[in-house]
């Protein structure tokens, strides 16, 4: 199946304090303002073309199976799904034709909450279909930005859809900020990205962010971090000398990208250069990476009797300049 046409509208959303744009291709949340801050929270562009060439991420709704799988293949219900590939021989983000690179369609919208759909099937060189996936963004009164991401399907599939949006509450780079993740696990990794299997205890290493830890860290990441605790709660928080932003989340999994290989020249960010090394920092609540392939990971699997649900909540506290 070919790629929709690049065609996309820009929706505003306004509430309190904040004011978000997104757009109908991929989903994204182009831009995020909050009173009394120059630039936005969200990296991202004023050029639309750019969220078809090296902006495909920023900000999306990627998947259906977001993170990577390896090899492209996965065992679903006795037999081998193979996806389509587009890292090498590794399935990123739902692949060439994911969730990212496709127009959705606008299901409901008022002045501070939107929700756009869309529906996939397997010729989109993802997992079996039709897959229909929804998302609501909302600002609530106090200004955070909660997300609610559904997907359902007649057939027994794979549902992994994540947020994908990069951070940056400074007016440019990670320098400056501080995160804490509420995680004793991570996943580690093998040279493509893929886990290796094992549960890692946090403790004694360089992915121990459970207190503030400054930015850029002493490791590259681009990890997945085993979350504490389960339902919706607090998992993570990212802060700068003005600023705080929570984290919530029901999903088991956050993965943290520093942004380390981010190069999106030509493209233009919001600041009016193309981006660089650790411009922002990607905080994807989702379902753990790799999953089919790791029966002691929490499943992705989705059957026609269930309705995936993940919901998140973006939260910003002011602080107090002397």
């Amino acid at each position: 199946m070919p790629l929709d046409p690049p065609t996309e509208e820009s929706l505003t959303i306004a509430r309190g304090p904040s004011r978000a744009r997104i757009l109908t291709y991929g989903a994204p949340l182009a831009d995020f303002r909050l009173d009394g801050f120059a630039h936005s929270l969200v990296l991202g562009s004023e050029d639309a073309a750019a969220y078809r060439g090296p902006m495909r991420y920023f900000g999306a709704i990627v998947g259906p199976i977001a993170n990577r799988i390896a090899g492209g293949r996965a065992p679903l219900d006795g037999r081998i799904v193979t996806l389509a590939t587009n890292e090498g021989d590794t399935a990123l983000h739902g692949g060439p034709q994911g969730l990212s690179q496709r127009s959705w369609s606008i299901e409901s919208r008022d002045r501070h909450r939107v929700v756009l759909g869309i529906a996939s099937d397997p010729g989109d060189g993802g997992p079996p279909g039709p897959l229909t996936i929804r998302v609501a963004y909302e600002i609530e009164e106090d200004g955070a930005l909660r997300l609610e991401v559904t997907g359902q399907s007649p057939a027994q599939t794979f549902c992994n859809p994540a947020f994908h949006g990069y951070w940056c509450l400074g007016s440019e780079g990670l320098a400056g900020h501080r995160l804490c993740v509420a995680a004793d696990h991570y996943l580690p990794t093998d040279r493509a990205l893929i886990p290796t299997g094992e549960i890692a205890p946090v403790a004694g290493t360089a992915y121990d962010l459970r207190s503030p830890t400054p930015l850029p860290a002493a490791v590259d990441l681009d990890t997945n971090f085993c979350l504490n605790g389960a339902g919706f709660r607090k998992v993570a928080w990212l802060e700068t000398d003005r600023l705080t932003m929570t984290v919530e989340t029901d999903a088991p999994g956050l993965q943290i990208y520093d942004a380390a290989g981010l190069d999106t020249r030509p493209a233009r960010g919001h600041h009016g250069k193309p981006y660089g090394a650790f411009a922002g920092l990607a905080m994807e609540p989702q379902l753990w990476p790799d999953a089919p392939n790791h029966p002691d990971f929490p499943s992705i699997e989705l059957s026609p009797d269930r309705v995936f649900r993940q919901s998140s909540r973006f939260r910003f506290i002011r602080k107090e300049i002397p």
